[in-house]
C-alpha cells in the first residue's frame, strides 16, 4: 500500500492527538482565568478544535470516535496509604468507560490517528465518582492550555511558517513530536498504556498530601505493527478488534499505578515527565468485561471530566483539569442539543 496515503509525522496528524476535551464546572473555568476578558475561553478552544468541514454534530468535540465498556475496578488496598478516598479501600467498584481516538472526526480511519485515549468513571457504593481521561503518550504536547490552543491554530494553517513559529515559541513540543514519529503502533486498544498526565493531590487519612499522577498498564503484551498494516485492517478495526477480543478471550485487565512526586518535580506542567525513580504504588486493577457501541452505549452521555473527584483527591496547581472541565461542559451542551444528528437506534436501552 502506498505509504503516502497516510499522514506520518505531518502536522495534520498532530492537531488532535493531544486533546482530552469534554465537560465541567464554570467555577473551575473562573479559577483558571478562562472567563476573564481577553483570556482563553471554552468557546475559543472548541472553535480551534473544529475542523474545516465543520463540527461533528451530536458528538464530542474531540476524541469523537470511541466505543463504550463496562467492568469493575478492583482496589487492592494499597492506595489507602496515599488517599482516604473510598475507592482505594480494598474491594470491587463499578467501572464505566470509553476507548477513543484523539480526533474530532467520528468517522476517522484508525490508522490516521496517533493518540488513543481511555475515559473512565469509577463509582463507590455511596455514589461518589472518580472520573478521568487518559491518553497513551507518556507526556503532553504542551505546557499550558493557551499553548494547546495555539498549537491547534498553527496546525490548521496552510502556511508552514505558522507551525515553525509555534515550535520556536513552545520548545516543549519537541519531545511529543518525536514520540508521535517514533513510538510503535499497536493493533489493539487492549495493548496500550493509558496515562493520566495531569497531577492531582491525594490526601491520606492523617491529612498528609501527596501529589501524584497515575497510569493504567495493560496485562496484554503489546505487539508493534506498522501504520500501513493497521490501515490494511480497515477503518474501524480497533473497535472491531476490542469487541471480538473480549467476546472470545474474556475480560481485559490494566494495573493502575500511581507515581508520587518528589519536592521540586514539575506538578503544573504535563509536558514534563517525572523521573522513573519516583515512588510508584500499584493501587488496583481495571477489569473490562463488556464492550458496547457508543451510539446506544452507557458511555454516550458521560463526560469524563477530570474535575469530578471523590473526597481524598483534589486538583493541584496543574491548569489543565480546570481548563478541560470547562470545555467538557460546553462540549456536552452542544452535543446534547444536537442529539437528532446522532440518533439512537430503535433498539436503544430505556
Amino acid at each position: 500500500m502506498n505509504q503516502g496515503k497516510l499522514p506520518r509525522s505531518g502536522l495534520g496528524s498532530l492537531v488532535l492527538i493531544a486533546a482530552v476535551v469534554g465537560g465541567g464546572a464554570a467555577a473551575f473555568a473562573y479559577t483558571a482565568g478562562w472567563l476573564s476578558p481577553g483570556r482563553l475561553t471554552p468557546e475559543r478552544m472548541i472553535a480551534a478544535l473544529t475542523p474545516p468541514s465543520g463540527p461533528p454534530l451530536g458528538h464530542r468535540r474531540n476524541h469523537a470516535k470511541g466505543i463504550c465498556f463496562t467492568g469493575t475496578f478492583e482496589a487492592n488496598g494499597s492506595g489507602a496509604e496515599l488517599s482516604r478516598a473510598k475507592v482505594f479501600a480494598q474491594g470491587r467498584y463499578p467501572a464505566l468507560g470509553r476507548f477513543n481516538l484523539g480526533t474530532a472526526d467520528p468517522n476517522a480511519v484508525d490508522a490516521t490517528v496517533r493518540v488513543r485515549g481511555l475515559g473512565l468513571m469509577i463509582t463507590t457504593a455511596d455514589g461518589e465518582e472518580w472520573r478521568m481521561a487518559m491518553i497513551n503518550p507518556p507526556f503532553f504536547a504542551v505546557s499550558t492550555p493557551q499553548a494547546f490552543h495555539d498549537l491547534l491554530i498553527a496546525s490548521g494553517k496552510k502556511d508552514p511558517e505558522a507551525m515553525k513559529a509555534f515550535i520556536q515559541a513552545n520548545p516543549e513540543f519537541g519531545p511529543f513530536a518525536a514520540w508521535a514519529k517514533t513510538a510503535p503502533w499497536t493493533g489493539s486498544y487492549a495493548e496500550e498504556p493509558y496515562n493520566g498526565l495531569n497531577s492531582f493531590v491525594f490526601t491520606d487519612a492523617g491529612g498528609g498530601d501527596h501529589t501524584v499522577r497515575w497510569s493504567l498498564l495493560p496485562s496484554a503484551q503489546p505487539i508493534p505493527i506498522s501504520q500501513a498494516d493497521l490501515e490494511k485492517r480497515g477503518p474501524d478495526y480497533l473497535e472491531q478488534e476490542i469487541t471480538e477480543r473480549v467476546r472470545t478471550a474474556g475480560p481485559l485487565r490494566w494495573t493502575m499505578v500511581t507515581t508520587v512526586a518528589d519536592p521540586g518535580d514539575p506538578t503544573a506542567d504535563p509536558s514534563k515527565a517525572w523521573p522513573e525513580s519516583r515512588r510508584k504504588v500499584a493501587v488496583g486493577t481495571l477489569i473490562v468485561q463488556r464492550i458496547e457501541p457508543e451510539r446506544d452505549g452507557p458511555c454516550r452521555d458521560i463526560n469524563f471530566d477530570p474535575a469530578v473527584l471523590p473526597q481524598g483527591i483534589r486538583v493541584s496547581d496543574d491548569p489543565f483539569p480546570a481548563a478541560r472541565s470547562s470545555v467538557y461542559r460546553k462540549s456536552y451542551d452542544l452535543r446534547a442539543a444536537e442529539a437528532r444528528d446522532y440518533p439512537r437506534t430503535e433498539t436503544a436501552k430505556p
